[in-house]
This record gives C-alpha cells, sequence and structure tokens, in this order.
C-alpha cells in the first residue's frame, strides 16, 4: 500500500477548533509526527505510533515523515493553528527538494492559526491590511526583524507578531516596542492574546505607550492595530475603508 503524508493544523488549542478534515485525517494516521507537546494532544489508539521531538528539529521531522511514507505509513504532521503559517509545511517541502526517491502523496490541511483566533476574540483588528512578523530571531537575522517592522509599521499595516518573547531572547520584545513608538500614534491599540481558546486564555488590550516586554510570552500573540483601529464597546476593530494618504 502507498504511503502518504498529511500536513495538519490541530487549531489555536481547544479540541473543537480542530477542523473535521483534519479530525478525520488523523483517523486513518498510522503515525504522529511532531512536537512534543503538539503530539501529547492526540489521543493514543491501537495501531497509532507517535513520534515526538524537540522544538527545533523540523527538518529532522520532515525527513524521518517522508522515511515512513515510503515504507507505506500514513503520516501525518501536526503543528499548532495553521502548518502554513510559521510551521511544518514549509518543512516537509524544503526536505522533499532534496529527497532522493519518488515523493510521497502529500496534503497541507489547513487549521485556525493563533492570530486569527486572537483577532476573533478582539473583535476584528485585522479588518483590513495586515502582515504576520516572527520575531523570533532562530530562522533570521533580528536585523531583518527590525527592518520589515520599520516597513509594515510605515505602510499603516495592522500587525500580529509571532514569538513575541522567550527566556532566550527576552529584550528583543523591548526593542519591538521601541520601534513602533517611534513610527507609530500613541493611541494605537496592542492586544495580548495569551492561550487562547485554552484554560490559560487571557485577553489584554492597552495603547501603545503601555505595552510593555512582560506582557508577553511565547504563548502569546500580539496584535497591533493600524492608524484607523478603533475601540467600539470592549470591542477592537478595523475598519474595511481607508483613505488615500
Amino acid at each position: 500500500m502507498s504511503g502518504w503524508i498529511a500536513v495538519a493544523g490541530l487549531g489555536p488549542g481547544a479540541p473543537e477548533l480542530i477542523t473535521p478534515d483534519v479530525a478525520a485525517t488523523l483517523e486513518k494516521a498510522t503515525d504522529i509526527i511532531g512536537y512534543g507537546p503538539y503530539v501529547a494532544r492526540i489521543a493514543q489508539r491501537d495501531g497509532l505510533n507517535l513520534h515526538a521531538s524537540d522544538n527545533r528539529v523540523e527538518l529532522d521531522r520532515a525527513c524521518h515523515a517522508l522515511e515512513l511514507a515510503a515504507s507505506g505509513a500514513r503520516v501525518v504532521i501536526v503543528s499548532s493553528g495553521d502548518p502554513g503559517v510559521f510551521a511544518m509545511a514549509s518543512a516537509l517541502f524544503e526536505a522533499a527538494e532534496c529527497w532522493p526517491a519518488p515523493l510521497p502523496e502529500i496534503h497541507v490541511l489547513p487549521g485556525i492559526t493563533a492570530m486569527l483566533a486572537a483577532a476573533a476574540r478582539a473583535g476584528a483588528p485585522l479588518g483590513h491590511d495586515f502582515c504576520a512578523i516572527n520575531l523570533s530571531d532562530n530562522l533570521k537575522p533580528f536585523a531583518l526583524i527590525e527592518r520589515r517592522l520599520r516597513h509594515a509599521a510605515r505602510g499603516d499595516f495592522a500587525m500580529a507578531f509571532y514569538n513575541p518573547r522567550s527566556a532566550t531572547r527576552p529584550h528583543q520584545f523591548a526593542r519591538v516596542l521601541q520601534i513602533l513608538r517611534e513610527e507609530c500614534n500613541d493611541d494605537r491599540p496592542v492586544i495580548f492574546a495569551r492561550a487562547v481558546s485554552t484554560p490559560e486564555e487571557s485577553l489584554k488590550t492597552v495603547a501603545l505607550p503601555q505595552a510593555t516586554p512582560e506582557m508577553a510570552d511565547m504563548r502569546t500573540v500580539v496584535l497591533v492595530g493600524n492608524s484607523m483601529t478603533r475601540q467600539v464597546g470592549r470591542w477592537i476593530y478595523t475598519p474595511r475603508r481607508a483613505e488615500a494618504g
């Protein structure tokens, strides 16, 4: 029997936010591959092999999936959120470029990524043009992050920041906030959405001058409005229309 690989997004955390397509594919799998905490979200059953690994071995995971599929396994590589947003889909195709054998059948199954779950909790802060920036410098230099951040702010995009602050780089998010203060007006709302859709969920909105690095960690998605973003009741939204600047 020919093996296949599916790269699946498990959504932001709540089981009910896993899509039916992903749930059905997980039921067909013989092997689950992924970062330990994501694999731990999959219920064990007879005939299912779980392969958990560390956070920084994406290419190793991808090669392992290709090897298993080549032997006939039905492999699901799991990511949180959406697998195409700073996750495993890109790593799989990167590994596939160097794969010496014919590639197995591959499917990428979308999921609800963290910025969309966070935006829904807040209202509609990404209701106009927006960009997503991964603030981790694990795979790119921080100077590039700074440059992209400035261009996004000057372009008046709403922004979503992934991986804003970790124990190994606690000071970089302070630099991000400094750049935003240099480029944006003071009434720009900043939304700190932590662990959305889980029991640990928290949501905090402050004006840019009140934002501090300690408000974010690796389970937080930070959303920043554009110059037109406003509040109605408890909701934050960005209008769908914009005037020529």
